[in-house]
């Protein structure tokens, strides 16, 4: 095997010798990733404010996980069951969600640098929540039964949806026409998110925005999951058995065409899954960052482009930057917790830098 793999490094091309090594390299990968994720749950639920020794976390988790009655302190149980560990599970879904829909808009558009708020999602979510909290604090009543986190999912698929009419009127759709669209759905909605902000000035409600803005999973609970697991899960099945699909899209819209694809109707259907899911994950934890923009740039460089290996990976790889983003949340001040997208853009944008500057990861290269 050893003389077989030193002939093919000898006459095989270099992307094609670079794809060979990521290929053989991805099972490791992926378990290397799968048991960092183990760990820093566990890490995660140990430290904060109370730090709770390693082991005694694993074993409430193992005991709880398998229903078996915990011999732990019940203050312990408590905090690592009932605090800690749905925040952690809230993190992971969080970074799945993202960095999937990162991948999928980043082929879909063919841009490497969509992610999930190119399409005017994160603008459509601010906008219905900063409308509900300034006019909220206002004193307007017709707005007591709606809810900052229905108000922000409303707005962030209404953005979604009218991006995607607009780059479907007149001729097909193309990934310039969607790109620029939801720039200027950005660019509506933030100036009527500043005007709101502007008729209806409160230091309260403002302070209020601006912390959702920056992301929080703070308020995860048992009870505030919903259908939040199951739809993340879908939407990951779903995109994985789409992964030819999204292989023929990297290889430019004559390729694709070539291959049978009908890439305006498959650019609004995967648009349409991401703008929905992105709706969901920004309603529940607030404008979360950079996640879905350079998650799928590192795993595109370790893993290739073959979308087989790297949406699994890069689903994989936004869980573990997302637990341990809100680990840094918790623990970098004392008494005191940051906002998670706060974390996300510190750690963020300089790797988007490094990347930039390195050529690297381009999303379009073969490997």
């Amino acid at each position: 095997m050893k003389k077989k793999w030193q002939q093919v490094a000898k006459t095989a091309p270099t992307d094609e010798l670079r794809y060979i090594k990521m290929r053989r390299a991805f099972p490791f990968l992926m378990v290397g990733v799968i048991v960092a994720i183990a760990v820093s749950v566990v890490i995660c639920v140990s430290i904060g404010q109370v730090n709770i020794p390693f082991g005694e976390s694993l074993e409430i988790l193992f005991d709880k996980l398998f229903g078996i009655e915990s011999t732990s302190r019940a203050a312990y149980v408590d905090i690592v069951w009932e605090m800690r560990f749905p925040r952690a599970l809230a993190a992971l879904l969080a970074g799945i969600a993202l960095s999937l829909c990162g991948t999928v808009m980043q082929a879909t558009v063919q841009n490497p640098l969509a992610n999930p708020y190119v399409i005017g999602i994160s603008s459509g979510a601010s906008l219905g929540a900063t409308f509900v909290i300034m006019m909220g604090f206002g004193g307007a009543s017709f707005l007591s039964g709606l809810s900052v986190s229905t108000a922000s999912f409303l707005g962030a698929l209404g953005a979604g949806f009218i991006v995607l009419i607009i780059a479907n009127t007149g001729s097909r759709m193309t990934s310039a026409k969607l790109v620029l669209s939801g720039m200027v759905i950005n660019m509506v909605c933030g100036t009527f998110t500043t005007l709101i902000t502007y008729l209806n000035p409160s230091a309260e409600g403002m302070q209020t925005a601006a912390f959702w803005e920056m992301g929080s999973i703070a308020g995860a609970k048992w009870g505030k999951f919903g259908l939040l697991p199951i739809i993340v899960l879908v939407a990951a099945i779903f995109f994985i058995f789409q992964r030819r699909n999204l292989n023929a899209m990297m290889l430019g819209e004559e390729a694709a065409a070539t291959l049978g694809i009908n890439l305006a109707k498959m650019r609004t259907i995967y648009m349409a899954i991401a703008s929905l899911l992105t709706g969901v994950i920004v309603a529940r934890y607030g404008i979360i960052a950079y996640t879905g923009l350079i998650i799928p740039h590192i795993s595109r460089g370790l893993v290739g482009t073959e979308h087989g290996r790297m949406l699994p990976f890069a689903m994989c790889l936004g869980a573990l930057f997302m637990i341990w983003a809100d680990i840094l949340a918790r623990t970098l001040m004392p008494n005191s917790e940051l906002p998670l997208g706060l974390i996300t853009s510190a750690v963020g944008a300089p790797m988007l830098l490094y990347i930039i500057l390195r050529r690297g990861f381009s999303a379009g290269s073969k490997s």
